[in-house]
């Protein structure tokens, strides 16, 4: 992360940037420096994961306690010293930034491959360092410190940025990561979160300044230098040419640091000796090869530039351009300029004026000076008004033209004689046609548009140029946006009506406005009833397809789209297409607008105060990703966590973005209806996105918190046919001797090795309760969100080890450790999620009986294993929310609507 090559330089080249400093002086010095000021760091808290997940197990799919308590015993050092922290997370990846994010989950793939390799040759967890955090460890970490009372938020885009901001603009004490980033961002100081030492409270600060001195450069230059150099958004082989160049001609280069230390020092020296020469005067493309990525790399120097900075490097009117205006200026009328002017005489006041002489015509013109711009022009007395008015030259007569002074640009613009009013209006030349024509002043944007006279009216009409046919076109001024829209003549009605230019074939099309949503639409013409119908651009063919209206909703559609969403979407007929698009990963839903604000709101706030999961992402972007999970690629009798879950979110999908079409329930109903009846029509939701509902009574008579675990096992051992009873009793078995252990005995239980399926199984699990967060978001929290979290219905070694016991045939009383208490509740919980799949056609047979029943279809194999088939990511028209996408049970068409009328829902 951060700016390539940068975090190395540091460390090797300049290690003198490098500071050890102790938090509980620097916070001292704050409270001395601002009183009544609390001392506050910013914590880059994706930065840190690896600092806090301190337990030596993390194969297993975490040791969840154990990093609860070493996250409380972070916050707890720093509030003792009267210190406050801010925890920020990403809540986003931006669009310019996915490409780079996608090849970190790659590498993180061949990393995980290499993981499974290992614990397959040695049965046993690698070092630290082939370490990969827990799956589900980010999203954890933020509600395990909101327990704690810390504030945390949740960024709308890329974290850094609003790390930096709200650093820069609280006076805040420092920001804590581990991103060279912060180096480049002119805010609060830099701390290395991972060269802190917690018992003392130090750490080493990175000086931008210090970096600034070792490069002879300046602070503003270094979003610059970060671009150079390549970073999240500029590729580091953009400018790999240009940084060789800079480094053939770097006369400084040191035998003794490494490569990449050289490039950094030969780029910051070129900054500081060639492009500062002509900083101000040329912009950085004229001193850069920006070639076509010019605009991206504008954009990745600006994304440094925090609230109210600028950049010296955005270019502005060169200085030299400047005093050679005002050189010219003076040769005519400045009395310091110390050089002669010829005169002559106005006749009228008999006063001296200056003169210049035409190049063209060699003849001498009385000049004057624009009070505005301080500049001379020539001037000429028309035979109409025997005044003297500035005169300009027509490029093509070569013959000098009146002008008048635009009262809005203040800037001379030349003048024709109206052959009718008899009157001087001011014209323009269209670069086309070398023409001059009549102007008119908009009223709305009070600049000068040219004119032309409609044959019909008699009246002057505002014209535009095709950019096509380099010809004027008239435009009328559309009433809601007032801007001009180009005009053509209907051959029916002899009337001008809008036209809408096809960006494709640049072919102009008759435009008609909707009266329901005030917008022009694209029309044509009915041969037979010659009248105009509607038309819709399809974005693949560009070709336009007549629309109809949905007397249901009242909206236009083209054929094919779906009533359901409200979405306009041409029609799919080649069902391999479709597959694709079902199967891609990440997935990605058509960008949907959510039409009520209130609800957006209500969204957007719980996101930023981190306390939903992807809901918000979901409703404004239309997409969502996942983070790489600790699976065995080659070992298919598992399928992935992406695919067992994709139900799930297609299910969320309908409901978050549904519209209450289809069956889904209404938002504003579970999110901001607080009736005693709302919270039934939750857990509804709730158990409806897991496809549960027919089990709602067993699974709701369930204690807290296994609630939501039984929940999660049923819909696992329903969707995975490979799942077995000995997985059961492992997963229930751990869960209920968590709740008697306490963090020190987890820390002390070993292992007799490591089995690469188990661990699988872990991530599985951990990775269904991210979805359990996320449903219970989009449902309106019915279920405490405590219940779910895994340091209480989790262990990865705890679950190992039950894991392991159950796979030798220990009976229910050893795996619960013979607590009687334990062993009544192991049955009622395995009892309730055996009936609940028996009711989906599901039976759980131990592994023995399916290898006796089942010869060579345990093992690898192909999709067999997984319940779910490929289908389509969201509801078709007509087909309930529920039973869309892959997982659906077809043999339950509508296992909704068995109960929603008994129980108040309003569809």
């Amino acid at each position: 992360m951060g700016v390539r090559g940068l975090q190395g330089f540091v460390g090797s080249t300049c290690p003198h940037i490098c500071t050890v400093v102790n938090f509980k002086e620097l916070a001292e010095h704050h409270r001395n420096q601002h009183p009544g000021c609390t001392p506050t760091i910013v914590v880059d808290a994706m930065c840190c994961l690896r600092y806090w997940y301190t337990p030596e197990s993390w194969i297993c799919g975490g040791q969840w306690r154990e990093y609860f308590s070493s996250l409380r015993d972070f916050v707890k050092t720093f509030t003792t010293v009267g210190i406050k922290l801010i925890f920020f997370f990403d809540g986003m990846v931006e669009q310019e930034k996915r490409d780079e994010w996608v090849k970190r989950r790659l590498k993180n793939n061949r990393e995980i491959s290499r993981i499974f390799h290992y614990i397959k040759s040695h049965k046993e967890q690698p070092g630290r360092n082939m370490f990969f955090i827990p799956s589900g460890l980010a999203i954890f970490t933020r509600f395990a410190l909101k327990a704690l009372g810390q504030e945390t938020l949740c960024s709308l885009q890329e974290a850094d940025y609003e790390v930096a901001s709200y650093g820069f603009q609280n006076n805040c004490l420092g920001i804590l990561g581990e991103d060279t980033d912060y180096l480049i961002y002119d805010t609060c100081p830099y701390f290395s979160i991972g060269d802190l030492c917690l018992e003392s409270l130090s750490t080493v600060m990175l000086c931008r300044k210090k970096l600034c001195e070792s490069l002879n450069i300046n602070v503003a230059d270094l979003p610059l230098l970060a671009c150079l150099l390549g970073n999240d958004i500029i590729p580091e082989g953009m400018f790999e040419s240009f940084r060789y160049k800079c480094l053939s001609s770097y006369t400084s280069v040191k035998e003794n640091f490494d490569k990449k230390g050289n490039v950094i020092l030969a780029v910051a020296d070129h900054i500081s000796k060639v492009l500062h020469l002509h900083q101000g005067e040329k912009k950085l493309e004229d001193m850069l090869p920006l070639g076509p990525n010019k605009a991206l790399f504008y954009k990745g120097v600006a994304s440094y530039l925090l609230p109210g900075q600028k950049s010296p490097w955005f270019f502005q009117k060169p200085k030299s351009l400047i005093s050679l205006d005002k050189q010219v200026v003076s040769m005519s009328s400045d009395p310091e300029s110390k050089q002669g002017v010829p005169m002559c005489i106005d006749y009228g006041s008999k006063q001296g004026l200056p003169m210049c002489t035409d190049p063209e015509s060699n003849q001498g013109f009385p000049m004057c000076t624009d009070p505005e711009s301080n500049q001379g022009f020539p001037m000429c007395t028309p035979p109409e008004s025997k005044q003297a008015v500035p005169m300009c030259t027509d490029p093509e007569s070569k013959q000098g033209v009146p002008m008048c002074t635009d009262p809005e640009s203040k800037q001379g613009v030349p003048m024709c004689t109206d052959p009718e009013s008899k009157q001087e209006v001011p014209m323009c030349t269209p670069p086309e046609s070398r023409q001059g024509v009549p102007m008119c002043t908009d009223p709305e944007s009070r600049q000068g548009v040219p004119v032309c006279t409609d044959p019909e009216s008699r009246q002057e009409v505002p014209v535009c140029t095709d950019p096509e046919s380099r010809q004027g076109v008239p435009v009328c001024t559309d009433p809601e946006s007032k801007q001009g829209v180009s005009m053509c003549t209907d051959p029916e009605s002899k009337q001008g009506v809008p036209m809408y230019t096809d960006p494709e074939f640049k072919q102009g099309i008759p435009m008609y406005t909707d009266p329901e949503f005030k917008q022009g639409v694209p029309m044509c013409t009915d041969s037979k009833s010659k009248q105009g119908i509607p038309i819709y651009i399809d974005p693949e063919s560009r070709q336009g397809v007549p629309m109809c209206t949905d007397p249901e909703i009242k909206q236009k559609l083209p054929p094919g789209a779906d009533p359901e969403f409200k979405l306009e979407a041409p029609m799919c007929t080649n069902p391999a297409i479709k597959e694709d698009l079902v199967n891609m990963e990440p997935e990605v839903k058509q960008v949907t607008l959510v039409s009520d604000p209130d609800i957006l709101k209500v969204a957007r706030a719980h996101h930023v105060q981190a306390e939903s999961y992807l809901v918000y992402n979901i409703m404004s972007s239309g997409e969502i990703e996942c983070s790489n999970t600790l699976e065995d690629a080659l070992d298919q009798a598992l399928p992935s966590q992406a695919f067992v879950y994709r139900p799930v979110r297609q299910r969320v999908y309908s409901l978050l973005l549904g519209d209450g079409g289809g069956g889904t329930p209404n938002l504003k109903l579970l999110w901001l209806n607080q009736e005693p009846g709302t919270q039934a029509r939750r857990v509804e939701a709730l158990l409806g996105c897991f496809d549960l509902s027919s089990s709602r009574e067993e699974l709701q008579a369930v204690e807290n918190p296994f609630r939501a675990l039984c929940c999660l096992l049923t819909y696992l051992f329903v969707q995975v046919d490979t799942l077995c009873l000995e997985d059961l009793h492992a997963f229930i078995a751990q869960a209920l001797c968590l709740q008697g252990k306490s963090t020190v005995q987890l820390v002390d239980l070993q292992l007799d090795y490591i089995d690469s399926r188990a661990v699988q199984l872990g991530s599985l699990l951990v990775r269904g309760l991210t979805t359990l967060v996320l449903v219970n978001s989009a449902c309106g929290f019915p279920w405490r969100t405590s219940d779910f979290m895994p340091w209480n219905v989790f262990d990865g070694k705890l679950f190992h080890q039950k894991y392991l016991q159950s796979e030798k045939g220990y009976a229910a009383e050893a795996l619960v450790e013979h607590n009687r208490s334990r062993l009544t509740r192991f049955h009622a919980l395995k009892s309730v999620v055996c009936k609940a799949c028996a009711k989906e056609n599901r039976r759980i047979v131990s592994r023995q009986h399916w290898r006796s029943h089942q010869p060579g279809r345990w093992g690898r194999q192909g999709s067999g294993s997984h319940r779910t088939s490929s289908g389509c990511s969201r509801a078709d028209p007509g087909q309930h929310w529920r039973d869309s996408g892959p997982g659906s049970r077809q043999y339950e068409p509508d296992p909704w609507r068995r109960y929603s009328s008994s129980s108040g829902w309003s569809n």
